[in-house]
């Protein structure tokens, strides 16, 4: 599909659409759970449907009711042999998965899509193999055999490499028969994530022990709450957010949590930083404009704010730099290359390091065509970028936005962009 939208402003109010990181995270528990349990979340994804699949494919029963899925948990006396996991191109639902299957002692085949089979699975594959799995990729056939038991121990992961795979053992490690531990070596990136991680666990009564280098697992069983409720999105919050500091009478996102432990939530304290204008009303965020000046933006702990926040930085005059951002080549797309050609296509002036991007900012773009090569955060930032274009922006690949936010192009339409779209 192939949008068109028109240049300038937006301005208007949107309800925040449901969180596909808490999303994820509450079904898992829900499935793992010793009762069913309903998940509140009203709007699906492509990748929500991923790990909606993918627990069903494990014996789970996933029913849509209202505003809710019921979900009936997974009995391992149950689940198929061999079972089929198709987890699409979604990251978190193979990265927090693979361990869970091992734990479950299931053997099956995870179908992956996209880049999905080629990015880094190491060095989680390691650390099954260790402890009693067999874990053979078969990138050409864009699939992942899995077999084996896991076992019980210590477990080492270092911190520098993706959240997904610590969350992914700290929700197999207490399916096991003993205590084990989860040492974390060196800085700890997205910390955040984690964070949310233990939070879902510990709404299903599983509370891993704090130690210095990590965490204590003991085996204990889930225990669902009846309801559980999904929080608004700050990752997909942010393209708004950023359209309203860049122009117009501003923007406000509703249904969001200030205590989100989400750690996209920085969007506000960047874009403030920047001159934009935040305030804060309750669970309701508006961003105003304000005379945008360039910054350095630190992406460890939020990766999947670049594109848009580089977007914006585009229409801020000077040079603003985006460091710590290298895990950005191992996305959907090397988002590093992809946020640069993007805004370079409409007039802008980026620049990729080795682990960032230099973004000369200037008042206007001239706007263009780009390709969304298959991302969705690639779109949302030619999206993003148009409130600062003097002509049309047309973005080919738009459907690449049903990943994460299938309803984007119509949410842009209702702040009062003209978007036409073209099968």
């Amino acid at each position: 599909m192939t949008v068109t939208i028109q240049p300038g402003p937006v301005s208007g109010a949107l309800a925040a659409i449901p969180s596909k990181s808490a999303a994820h995270r509450l079904l898992i528990c829900a499935a793992l759970g010793d009762r069913p349990a309903f998940v509140v979340c009203d709007k699906e994804s492509q990748d929500i449907a991923a790990t909606i699949r993918c627990l069903s494919g494990l014996g789970a029963e996933i029913h849509r009711e209202g505003e809710a899925y019921r979900v009936t948990p997974i009995r391992r006396d149950q689940i198929p042999n061999p079972c089929a996991l198709d987890c699409g191109e979604s990251g978190s639902t193979l990265r927090f998965l693979l361990p869970v299957v091992c734990a479950l002692g299931a053997t099956g085949t995870f179908h992956m899509a996209g880049r999905l089979a080629h990015r880094p699975m190491e060095p989680l594959a390691t650390q099954l193999r260790e402890h009693g799995c067999t874990i053979t990729p078969r990138p050409e056939e864009n699939q992942m055999d899995v077999s084996g038991v896991l076992t019980p121990g210590r477990f080492v992961l270092p911190g520098n490499v993706s959240s997904q795979f610590i969350s992914g053992l700290l929700f197999a490690l207490p399916l096991l028969g003993e205590t084990s531990r989860l040492t974390v070596e060196g800085n700890v990136e997205s910390k955040g994530y984690i964070d949310l991680t233990l939070r879902a666990l510990s709404d299903f009564g599983v509370v891993p022990e704090t130690l210095p280098e990590g965490w204590s697992i003991p085996p204990v069983g889930y225990h669902g709450p009846e309801t559980v409720q999904v929080e608004g999105d700050w990752s997909n919050a942010a393209p708004w957010l950023c359209m309203g500091v860049m122009g117009g009478e501003g923007v406000t996102i509703t249904g969001m949590d200030p205590d989100s432990l989400q750690g996209d939530k920085a969007v506000c304290e960047v874009l403030a930083r920047m001159g934009g204008r935040i305030r804060r009303d309750g669970g309701d965020y508006t961003a105003r404009p304000g005379q945008l000046t360039p910054t350095v933006i630190d992406a460890r702990n939020i990766p999947d704010l670049v594109p848009v926040l580089a977007a914006a930085a585009a229409a801020a005059p000077g040079e603003t730099r985006i460091v710590g951002a290298a895990r950005l080549r191992l996305k959907e797309s090397d988002r590093l290359v992809t946020t640069a050609q993007t805004l370079n296509a409409l007039g802008g002036q980026v620049e990729e390091t080795e682990d960032g991007l230099i973004i000369h900012g200037r008042e206007t773009l001239a706007g263009g065509t780009v390709d969304a090569q298959g991302d969705h955060r690639i779109a949302m930032a030619a999206a993003v970028a148009s409130v600062a274009c003097e002509s049309p922006v047309t973005v080919t690949g738009a459907q690449a936005v049903d990943k994460s936010y299938p309803t984007f192009w119509q949410e842009l339409r209702g702040l009062g962009k003209s978007v036409e779209e073209n099968e």
